[in-house]
C-alpha cells in the first residue's frame, strides 16, 4: 500500500530528489511521486534493481502524466518518418535522449528488452546521447516505446522537422558549472589581494577573517556544484570495483578544500580557496576542450569523408555514374544484383527481392512490389531494379551499420595496452601520492596536503588517452580524402602491423573494363546477343561487365536471375534457360589448361560457346608490386585459371605464392592458414567472390570501381583510381603508428617530469591544473601536425 504523507521530508529512492509535494511510502522505501514508485516497481518486477547499484540516485524524476502527448505517433506516416527501418515485423529507430548521464543510464537503456518484450536489442552511444533500438513492430509500437522511455525518465527529443541539427554533447549544466567556478575564482582572487600584496599588517584582523569566510562562501558552490561530476564519476567507479582518473582528481579537490576550510575556521591561515577555485575552473576548461575536440573530429569524419562508392543514376533514360554523396531526393537509381540501396527509396520497377542482412542480421530476402518503400542498407538480390530516393543519403547511418558488432574484429594491440595502462595508472598514482603525503607529514606537515594534491593532479593519463583517437582519427580522415575509406581507427593500426599482402586477380589487379572479349562457338544471332547482353548487364562482376561492353545491345525483360559466387550466373529470358560461367559449372567438366579467362554460355542445356577475355592490368601495377616486393610477403589468389600468370610471376616469390581456380571457401581457408603461421594479412579484393576472405583477414580492403557492390565484411574501401598508391597508404599507417608511440613517449615524459617536481614540493596544485590540460593540448597539437606532415606522402595535409 502507498501512503502519501505531505508532512514528512525525505529524499526519493529512485531519483534522489526532495519529496517537496509529499512522501510516498512503498516497499520499505520513499518516493517523491507515483511515477518514481512505478519505475521502481517495474524494475523490481523484472529483477533489474541492479540499476540502483551502479550509481547513487541514478534515476530521473518522472512525469507520469503522459496522457495523449504521444498520440501523434499512432499515425503511420508520422511514425514511418521517424523509423530508420521497418520491414515486416522488424523496425529500427534512433532516439536522441538528452538525459543520458551515467553508467546507470546506459545499463538500463541497454536492457529495455527486459522491460518490453517487443524490444529485440538496444544500444547506447553515450557521447552522442543516442539510443539505437530494434523492436518487433507487431508486438509493440513506436508510441509504446517512446512512452516507456518517458515513463522511466528518459524521454526522447523527437524532431519532426526536416532539419536535423547537429546535437551537442556538452549540456547547459556543464556551462553553468563552468560559469560558477569562473565567477567564484575571479571574486576570490579579488578578496585575496591583501594576501597577494603582503599588506595584511594594515588590514584589521576582523576584515581578514571576513575575507576568509567570504572566500569560503564563494568556494562552497564550486566544491558542491562545479566539481560534482568528478565525485559522481569516482563514486560510480568505486561501486563498480574499479578506479578511474576522476578518483585522484576528486581526492585532490576534497583535500585542498578541507585543508583551506580548516585554516579559515581555526584561524591558522587564510587557506587556498583562490587556488582551489582556479584549480576546478581549469579542470573544467580542460574537460570542455577535450569534449570540443572530440566533437570536431567526429564532425569531420561524418561530413568531410565519404564512401568512395558510385551509383548509377538514370536521367531521361540515360545512365550516368555519380558519387554517393551527390545522390539527391527524387533521383532515379538503377540497383543491380547485390548492390546497396544507398538511401530510403520507393520501388519503381515491378518487383524486387531485397536482402536486409546488413541492417537486421536476417539473411532471408524480402519480396517487394512496385510502390513499396525500400530502406537504406538493403541489397537487391536478382535482376536490376529502379528506385526513386525519398530521403538523402545518411553517411553516418551507413557507417553505423558497417560498424555493427557482427562485423567487428579482435581488439588491437595499442588499444589493449592503453586499456591496461589506464586501469593500473590511477592505482599507481594513488599509491605514490599517499607515500609522498606520509613523507611530507614528517618533513613539513603544512605543505603535505598541497604536495599530495599536486601529485594527484599532475599525474594525469588524459594525454595518454587522447593519443590514439586523435592520431588515428586524423589519419583516417586524410586517407578518406585520398580514396581509402576505413571503417574505424582499428584498421589503421592493423595495417601498420601487417607483413603479408594477398591480392585477388579479377577486378582487383585487373581492370573491370577495357578487356578484349572474343566469342568462340556457334554463331549468335541478334536475338541471342540481346539475351546475353540482358543477362550480363545485371551483374557487376568484371567478366560480366566486359561481355556487356563487347555486345552493346538493347536489353529485354528478365523473368529470373541468380548469381552464384565463384561459379557464374543463371537466368530465364523469354522462356529460355541461360547459364554463363565456369566450364566446371556450366558443362560439368574441367577444360583443358587455358591461356586466358573463359566464360561458357549454355542455353536450354546446350553449350553454345565461350567468351574469352584478355584482361588489362591496372595502370602502375608493375611499379606498385616492385615497391611492395621487398617489404611484404605477397600472394595472388584467383578464382580464375592460370591465364596471364607469366605476366605477374616475377613479382611473387614462387608459383606457390600464386593460387588459381580458388573457390570463395578456399580463399578464406588460405587466409586462415597464413594467420595460423603468425602472419598479419591484408587482403585486397573486389568484394564479390572473396567476402569471406576479406572478413577473415586482419584487414580486408575492397577495391571500388564505377558502381561498387558494397561488402560489409571489409575494413576499408579503396577507390580504384587510387590503387597504385596502396603502398603509400600502408607506409602512412606505419608512420601514424610511429606518431602514436612518440606521443606515448611525450605523455610518459610529461608525467615523469611532473611527478619528479611534484613529490619534491616544487609544483603547486594551480600549476599542476594548468599543466594537465596543457599536456592534452600539446598531444593534440603534435598528433595533428605530425599526421598532416606525414599526409604529404599521399598528396594531402587537409
Amino acid at each position: 500500500m502507498s501512503n502519501p504523507n505531505p508532512h514528512t521530508k525525505a529524499t526519493c529512492y529512485h531519483c534522489g530528489g526532495p519529496c517537496d509535494t509529499g512522501v510516498i511510502h512503498a516497499h520499505d522505501k520513499t518516493f517523491c511521486c507515483e511515477g518514481c514508485k512505478m519505475v521502481f516497481e517495474l524494475l523490481d518486477e523484472n529483477e533489474m534493481c541492479a540499476y540502483y547499484d551502479l550509481d547513487e540516485n541514478p534515476g530521473i524524476r518522472i512525469n507520469s502524466d503522459l496522457g495523449e502527448k504521444y498520440k501523434f505517433l499512432d499515425n503511420e506516416e508520422v511514425a514511418g518518418s521517424l523509423l530508420d527501418f521497418h520491414e515486416e515485423e522488424i523496425a529500427k529507430v534512433t532516439f536522441y535522449v538528452p538525459k543520458i548521464h551515467c553508467s546507470s543510464c546506459i545499463w538500463l537503456l541497454e536492457h529495455l528488452n527486459r522491460l518490453d518484450s517487443s524490444v529485440i536489442r538496444s544500444q547506447v552511444n553515450f557521447l552522442k546521447k543516442e539510443v539505437y533500438v530494434t523492436f518487433n513492430a507487431e508486438e509493440g509500437s513506436l508510441r509504446g516505446l517512446v512512452e516507456l522511455l518517458a515513463t522511466i525518465g528518459y524521454e526522447p527529443a523527437i524532431n519532426l522537422g526536416s532539419d536535423q541539427k547537429k546535437k551537442k554533447t556538452i549540456g547547459k549544466a556543464f556551462y553553468y558549472k563552468l560559469g560558477v567556478a569562473g565567477f567564484a575564482f575571479g571574486n576570490i582572487m579579488l578578496l585575496s589581494f591583501p594576501e597577494y600584496l603582503s599588506i595584511n599588517d594594515i588590514v584589521d584582523d576582523q576584515y581578514q577573517k571576513l575575507f576568509g569566510y567570504l572566500n569560503f562562501a564563494l568556494a562552497l558552490p564550486v566544491f558542491l556544484y562545479s566539481a560534482s561530476d568528478y565525485y559522481k564519476s569516482a563514486y560510480r567507479a568505486l561501486k563498480g570495483k574499479f578506479v578511474n582518473i576522476d578518483l585522484p582528481i576528486s581526492i585532490g579537490i576534497i583535500a585542498l578544500f578541507l585543508r583551506s576550510t580548516a585554516e579559515i575556521v581555526i584561524g591558522t591561515g587564510v587557506g587556498f580557496m583562490d587556488s582551489f577555485a582556479m584549480f576546478v575552473f581549469l579542470l573544467l576548461v580542460g574537460k570542455w576542450y577535450q569534449e570540443y575536440t572530440y566533437q570536431a573530429l567526429s564532425f569531420e569524419r561524418d561530413y568531410k569523408s565519404y564512401f568512395p562508392i558510385a551509383v548509377s543514376k538514370i536521367v531521361d533514360g540515360v545512365k550516368e555514374i555519380i558519387p554517393l554523396k551527390n545522390v539527391m531526393v527524387g533521383d532515379i537509381l538503377e540497383i543491380k544484383n547485390k548492390e546497396l540501396i544507398p538511401a530510403d527509396s520507393v520501388l519503381t520497377s515491378d518487383e524486387a527481392r531485397i536482402d536486409y542482412s546488413f541492417v537486421t542480421g536476417e539473411s532471408q530476402p524480402v519480396h517487394k512490389h512496385k510502390g513499396d518503400k525500400l530502406f537504406a542498407g538493403g541489397r537487391q538480390m536478382g535482376a536490376s531494379i529502379e528506385v526513386e530516393t525519398i530521403k538523402p543519403v545518411s553517411q553516418s547511418y551507413l557507417t553505423n551499420l558497417w560498424n555493427q558488432e557482427a562485423f567487428q574484429k579482435a581488439e588491437t594491440p595499442i588499444n589493449s595496452i592503453v586499456n591496461r595502462m589506464s586501469r593500473y595508472f590511477t592505482i599507481g598514482v594513488l599509491i605514490l601520492a599517499t607515500i609522498t603525503f606520509v613523507i611530507w607529514l614528517f618533513l613539513d606537515s603544512a605543505s603535505a596536503v598541497q604536495v599530495f594534491t599536486s601529485v594527484l593532479i599532475v599525474a594525469c593519463p588524459c594525454a595518454l588517452a587522447l593519443t590514439v583517437p586523435f592520431t588515428f582519427g586524423n589519419a583516417m580522415r586524410i586517407l578518406g580524402k585520398n580514396g581509402l575509406f576505413l571503417k574505424n581507427t582499428d584498421a589503421i593500426e592493423k595495417m601498420a602491423y601487417s607483413d603479408t599482402l594477398i591480392f585477388d586477380k579479377t577486378g582487383t589487379i585487373t581492370l573491370s573494363k577495357n578487356a578484349t572479349v572474343v566469342y568462340d562457338g556457334k554463331p549468335l544471332n541478334d536475338e541471342v546477343k540481346r539475351w546475353v547482353y540482358s543477362l550480363t548487364n545485371q551483374s557487376n562482376h568484371p567478366v560480366s561487365k566486359a561481355i556487356t561492353n563487347s555486345l552493346q545491345s538493347d536489353p529485354v525483360p528478365i523473368q529470373y536471375f541468380e548469381e552464384y559466387e565463384g561459379k557464374g550466373i543463371e537466368a530465364k529470358i523469354d522462356g529460355h534457360h541461360f547459364l554463363l560461367g565456369k566450364s566446371s559449372w556450366v558443362q560439368q567438366s574441367e577444360p583443358e589448361k587455358a591461356l586466358s579467362t573463359e566464360s561458357y554460355l549454355a542455353v536450354d542445356g546446350t553449350v553454345l560457346g565461350k567468351f574469352t577475355l584478355q584482361k588489362e592490368f591496372r595502370p602502375g601495377l608493375n611499379t606498385l608490386l616492385t615497391r611492395l616486393k621487398g617489404q611484404f610477403k605477397m600472394f595472388l589468389l584467383s578464382g580464375d585459371n592460370e591465364a596471364e600468370m607469366e605476366r605477374v610471376e616475377p613479382y611473387f616469390e614462387d608459383r606457390k605464392h600464386m593460387q588459381f581456380n580458388q573457390s570463395p571457401e578456399e580463399k578464406l581457408e588460405f587466409v586462415s592458414t597464413l594467420q595460423k603461421q603468425g602472419k598479419k594479412a591484408v587482403m585486397v579484393g573486389d568484394g564479390l567472390n572473396d567476402a569471406g576472405a576479406l572478413k577473415k583477414a586482419d584487414v580486408g580492403i575492397a577495391v571500388a570501381e564505377d558502381v561498387y557492390q558494397f561488402s560489409p565484411a571489409c575494413d576499408g574501401i579503396l577507390d580504384a583510381s587510387s590503387f597504385s598508391y596502396l603502398d603509400t597508404y600502408l607506409h602512412f599507417s606505419k608512420k601514424a603508428l610511429r606518431i602514436v608511440k612518440i606521443s606515448f613517449g611525450i605523455s610518459i615524459a610529461y608525467n615523469t617530469i611532473g611527478m619528479f617536481f611534484a613529490v619534491q614540493g616544487l609544483l603547486t596544485p594551480i600549476l599542476a591544473a594548468v599543466l594537465m590540460p596543457l599536456s592534452s593540448i600539446t598531444v593534440v597539437a603534435f598528433t595533428t601536425i605530425a599526421t598532416r606532415w606525414a599526409g604529404r606522402l599521399i598528396g594531402s595535409d587537409q
